[in-house]
């Protein structure tokens, strides 16, 4: 370029457009920062209050559950709260420590005890690595790769996660010491101890009391935060009567709430620690997944509701930038929590705004709350949970994933049985599995139908009342996916028809199959040699652009022969007549009589509507020229 060319034109503006683009879509919250109002705002503190009051008596309950501190729990609320606010794209979503990650990440914790961390700092490890999954699956545009994740192995899970968090509070709710092997180990030594009297009553009575005020707090002020006045109630009740020497324990006992700010911790392990890494990449996975449903699934259902547009790769490069933002600053991971994004959108949110704020008045409330918080009962926490698992059983949506299809029923019962029995994250690889393999099997099994001519010389399903006559040629009709799934039972079957030694040429009508692999392709090539091996021949007709494409790619079309090979045309009918005109030939070439009887086979699972397709074959009783399919 000399000096006297001209600069491109447009070319600085293209790239301010698109450093535009890409920022709008990073940070979605600066676009609606640009029309922020005061109204908004207001709106937003409202909402961002009321879901503060839930967060606070929520994250200690989940810090029992866990079996952390609570500070690493209430501050996974303020900071991984914060930062997926200002990634989302969300105006509702709130992030959190849930039900689902507390109980896999204690059972996590417990099978990994003994090595050179600590629970708290592997839970920091577990953080940084579901953060990093979540945030490369979300740049590498994976968000739309949730929906192929059956929603029975969600709800059966979720019954699981309920069931499970129940079973684990027992121990708690009657003051006895919890067995960390399994959770349901932990209500078998619940039973035990109460079948030996070996409980005590007061803790299982604060428990009660404090189930008896939720349920009259909720029929009669259903508006008012029942958990938090509850506890709060049962809190100045056992500072200032002193039930602790009765035995019951507090939150201060499992370890002391504090007033503080997030402050900077860095990397969460050094060199020396990296075998810890490889145990927990598992379990770290299994959580970035459900992470990444929870939050897809609760964005779309929020969304659903207030009308917005959703970006799943940018709820998935939010959360990922929170739970790495928790390890650095000493939190627990969390997910998208359901509820407290509910209460949000319930309460009026604006703008994503409203969880910022709500981040923030809980990092506030510390200052003034924490001491009350020490001295919450355990058991009423244990009570307070128990009855969190219980409402996670969806007994609507048990019964849609059970009456629907048996593969549903399936899918739920194993992913269900498997969260009982193998490892929480195990679990869901399980469900995962079953699901993917139960779709495959329904996918890849052919059923094909034999037509021929009856006595008054029309096309119908042969059964008893019809009689198979010498054919020499087979139309083999193939429709629905030609995937690595389908591709041996097609073949299968056709070869079993094709041993009649009475059919010489096997035409395949392949107008509506579709997704052809290299597995199909090698298995048409098989089925084209066998044929050749015995002195018969394999026709094509009525392929798709697609069909062809991959046919010309992989070399198949030239070694079928171009001359056996019919593409679609406009006259639906033209590409089969033009395969029976070249069977004629090829009949004659052998010395074969002039004219031949056809053999049509059909898809019996055909959709009905494929009746209007002049190209399908006839139905039983329904009538045709026979000249369109006699030689």
């Amino acid at each position: 370029m000399t000096m006297d060319t001209p600069p491109i034109p447009g070319a600085f503006d293209q790239i301010q457009k698109h450093s535009r683009q890409w920022l709008r879509e990073r940070f979605p919250l600066a676009e609606e920062l640009k029309r922020y109002s005061w109204v908004k705002l207001k709106a937003d503190f409202m909402a961002g209050s009321t879901v503060s009051l839930v967060s606070i008596p929520q994250a200690i309950g989940f810090a029992l559950i866990a079996g952390l501190p609570p500070l690493m729990v209430i501050m996974s609320v303020v900071v991984g709260g914060f930062v997926c606010a200002l990634f989302s794209s969300s105006r509702h979503l709130v992030f959190g420590p849930t039900n689902s990650i507390s109980i896999i990440l204690a059972a996590t914790l417990h099978n990994l005890t003994g090595g050179s961390l600590e629970p708290a700092e592997l839970a920091l490890v577990l953080a940084l690595l579901i953060g990093v999954f979540q945030l490369c699956a979300g740049l590498a545009q994976m968000g739309k790769l949730t929906q192929f994740i059956s929603r029975s192995v969600i709800i059966g899970y979720g019954t699981a996660i309920g069931l499970l968090l129940a079973a684990s509070q027992v121990p708690h709710l009657l003051g006895v010491a919890a067995e960390h092997g399994t959770f349901f180990g932990s209500l078998v030594s619940a039973v035990v101890d109460v079948v030996h009297f070996e409980y005590s009553p007061y803790p299982l009575f604060m428990g009660v009391v404090t189930l008896l005020i939720f349920w009259v707090l909720e029929r009669l002020f259903p508006k008012l935060p029942a958990e938090l006045i509850t506890l709060i109630f049962l809190s100045l009740l056992t500072q200032h009567l002193g039930l602790g020497v009765l035995g019951i324990r507090t939150i201060g006992d499992e370890g002391a709430l504090a007033a503080a700010i997030p402050s900077f911790m860095g990397m969460p392990f050094d060199r020396s620690d990296w075998a810890v890494v490889p145990p927990l990449l598992s379990a770290a996975l299994a959580i970035a997944i459900l992470g990444m449903l929870e939050a897809i699934s609760i964005s779309k259902t929020l969304a659903a509701k207030s009308g917005q547009r959703l970006d799943a790769n940018q709820e998935l490069i939010a959360m990922g930038s929170a739970n790495m933002a928790n390890s650095f600053f000493g939190a627990m991971p969390g997910s998208a929590s359901f509820a407290r994004s509910a209460a949000n959108l319930h309460s009026g949110a604006r703008t994503q705004v409203s969880a910022l704020l709500s981040s923030l008045i809980v990092l506030g409330a510390l200052y003034f709350v924490a001491p009350v918080i020490n001295y919450i009962p355990v058991a009423s926490l244990a009570a307070h949970l128990i009855r969190i698992g219980i409402k996670m059983i969806s007994w609507e949506q048990i019964r849609i994933s059970w009456k629907s299809t048996r593969s549903d029923a399936i899918v739920f019962s194993a992913t269900l049985l498997a969260a009982f029995f193998l490892k929480l994250d195990t679990a869901i690889y399980f469900g995962v599995g079953v699901s993917l393999a139960l779709f495959l099997r329904k996918a890849s099994a052919p059923s094909l139908v034999e037509y021929g001519f009856n006595d008054q010389g029309q096309l119908a399903e042969i059964d008893g009342g019809n009689t198979r006559g010498n054919s020499a040629i087979s139309i083999v009709h193939v429709e629905g996916e030609l995937f690595f799934g389908a591709a041996d039972l097609f073949q299968e079957q056709v070869r079993l028809l094709a041993d009649d030694d009475g059919i010489k040429i096997v035409i395949l009508r392949m107008k509506n199959a579709r997704h052809l692999d290299a597995t199909s392709v090698m298995s048409l090539l098989q089925l084209h040699d066998y044929l050749t091996k015995t002195g018969r021949h394999l026709l094509i007709s009525g392929i798709n652009p697609d069909v062809d494409r991959v046919l010309r790619k992989s070399g198949a079309r030239k070694q079928i022969g171009a001359d056996n090979i019919f593409p679609a045309e406009a006259n639906l009918t033209m590409s089969t007549k033009r395969a029976l005109l070249r069977a004629s030939q090829l009949l004659q070439q052998a010395g074969a009589a002039p004219t031949a009887g056809v053999r049509i086979f059909y898809d019996r699972n055909r959709d009905n509507a494929a009746g209007s397709d002049a190209s399908a074959p006839v139905r039983k009783g329904d009538h045709d020229r026979p000249d369109d399919y006699q030689i």
